[in-house]
């Protein structure tokens, strides 16, 4: 029976599904409440997607720490608390996804936003260039 269970998990963990239990869930909150929570302090952004993509448009608030150098370890995370949301965003959700994984199993409360860069600018959140 435990093969069989570790087979499937397998299977599914190999098409994408979220398979572990310590994974960030995406966010479920109206963005203006992200918003707020940002405004007051209540929460941080990071924008996880390279310099280049960062130079073209980018979320006011958010710091940039791409999320190949979140992944191998190589990002300063000394500026992120751990003791606030820490809201991740790339340009369609995956690098979100798995940056926000990342920074979860270092003990932070990471959530991935849904919408890329785009979907945000056009929900509410204030851009730059």
């Amino acid at each position: 029976m435990k093969t069989i269970l570790a087979l499937v998990l397998a299977v599914f963990c190999g098409t994408g599904f979220v398979c572990n239990a310590a994974d960030a869930k995406p966010n479920e909150k109206p963005y203006s409440e992200v918003i707020k929570e940002i405004q007051d302090g209540k929460a941080v952004i990071v924008d996880v997607r390279e310099k280049s993509e960062w130079d073209n448009g980018h979320v006011k608030a958010a710091t940039l720490i791409p999320s190949g150098s979140i992944k191998d370890g190589s990002a300063d995370l000394a500026s992120l608390p751990k003791d606030k949301t820490v809201y991740t965003y790339c340009g369609s959700g995956k690098r979100a996804q798995a940056s926000a994984n990342v920074l979860k199993g270092k003990g932070y409360q990471a959530v991935p936003l849904k919408d890329g860069f785009s979907g945000l600018s056009q929900n509410g959140f204030d851009t730059a260039k």
